[in-house]
């Protein structure tokens, strides 16, 4: 293998959101992966550091350039520069998005389960999350469109959050999905902000559709935040940018982001993404391809290991989203047992909204052995006196 991600690197003490904070032996929750990212990042990080005087920095143009060709050759679209603007992460974006085109007061759409940081954001700005919740059936999931439409007409409702591909279920939007989304929001005058951040974590044989592609009201009605850090491992050093087509809509986010001073790049992340998108192909197709082993590895263990539970069927991420309701309804207890006795962390799905609390979500993108352990970890931990015990007391 040209890559190795079976190498396993000891990222304990080094300051790290997922090992640090979590101190388990199996931290399995926040999206970052375990791999070591491209040599072609590796290279431009180590040769900027080389320099040994980090000082101010101007924003190449092949930040925009390596971008448009990406978006061009893999996922065959194409737009101009003028429609694109450098930020320093998809989160800020999205914070000065809420704040530019809705009001205090306004609801903010999602579909939900969705990534918990949206709630926080509309909340904090002082709007209000209005949900659209995904339909579960049979062990998979699809959009409420009637119900869509109902909370899209509430004239009060003014942005849809759109995750796509969609974190934490891992569904994978088709353009016939897209396209009703982007026809009633349209309709009711919603915009529509786009979180594309997982775009290039699709199963081999797949690829995602960018919301604007769809048609050209999506085209004029939407802004799309896209990012090297997801799919290429390098979240640390957090970069972003907003596509928006529409000119009119494009200049006041651009007026609005230079506002919140969040246009400016740093020393390295910048350069970061400009080697993930020009030469980190080949990584992306080989993670992609042993990720899809990982969750089918993870898949089959849990299916005939661990029947009181699901594994929900998935084409995007390298999350997994585990249905518990066969086994308990206090799955958040049984998430902090597994973590204290076993060592293993798993996000709890209530942190996506309440139709997640029957849910987790577990992180496999790391070396297959770690993997395996875990599963152990997992199907042990759920099996125990202290668990079984637990769980009658909890009834």
């Amino acid at each position: 293998m040209k890559f190795d991600f079976d190498y396993s690197t000891d990222r304990r003490e080094t300051d790290s959101l997922k090992w640090d904070t979590a101190m388990v032996k199996y931290p399995m929750w926040v999206a970052d992966m375990d791999f070591q990212v491209s040599p072609s990042i590796q290279e431009v990080v180590h040769d900027r550091c080389d320099y040994n005087i980090y000082g101010y920095t101007l924003l190449p143009n092949r930040f925009y350039t390596s971008i448009q060709k990406w978006w061009l050759q893999r996922h065959g679209i194409g737009f101009e520069k003028n429609s694109m603007q450098y930020v320093t992460g998809v989160l800020p974006a999205l914070n000065v998005m809420i704040q530019r085109f809705t009001a205090p007061g306004e609801n903010v759409l999602v579909m939900e389960p969705v990534y918990h940081m949206f709630y926080h954001l509309i909340e904090r700005n002082g709007r209000y999350v209005q949900t659209n919740p995904l339909l579960y059936i049979n062990g998979a999931y699809s959009i409420d469109f009637n119900d869509l439409e109902q909370k899209l007409s509430n004239p009060k409702t003014t942005m849809m959050i759109l995750c796509n591909p969609h974190n934490p279920t891992g569904n994978l939007w088709d353009k016939a999905d897209l396209e009703q989304i982007g026809n009633l929001c349209d309709k009711y005058h919603v915009l529509v902000v786009s979180d594309e951040i997982h775009a290039d974590i699709v199963q081999p044989g797949f690829t995602y559709m960018p919301f604007m592609k769809v048609n050209d009201t999506c085209w004029n009605n939407s802004i799309t935040l896209v990012s090297a850090t997801k799919a290429f491992n390098i979240p640390g050093l957090s970069s972003a940018c907003a596509i928006i087509p529409n000119g009119d809509l494009c200049a006041k986010a651009k007026t609005a982001f230079a506002q919140a001073m969040i246009t400016d790049p740093d020393y390295l992340n910048a350069h970061a993404s400009i080697a993930a998108f020009e030469d980190g192909q080949e990584w992306l197709d080989a993670m992609n391809a042993y990720v899809a082993e990982n969750k089918k590895i993870a898949t089959e263990f849990i299916k005939e290991s661990i029947p009181e539970i699901h594994v929900v069927s998935s084409l995007a991420t390298y999350l997994l989203w585990i249905d518990f309701s066969e086994f308990t309804e206090n799955v958040d207890g049984v998430c902090d047992l597994l973590r204290s006795k076993e060592g293993i962390f798993l996000s709890k799905g209530s942190e996506f909204g309440p139709s997640g609390k029957n849910f987790v979500r577990m992180n496999v993108a790391c070396p297959r052995q770690v993997l395996l352990e875990a599963l152990l970890a997992l199907r042990g931990g759920l099996h125990t006196r202290t668990m079984r015990r637990y769980l009658e007391e909890s009834r």
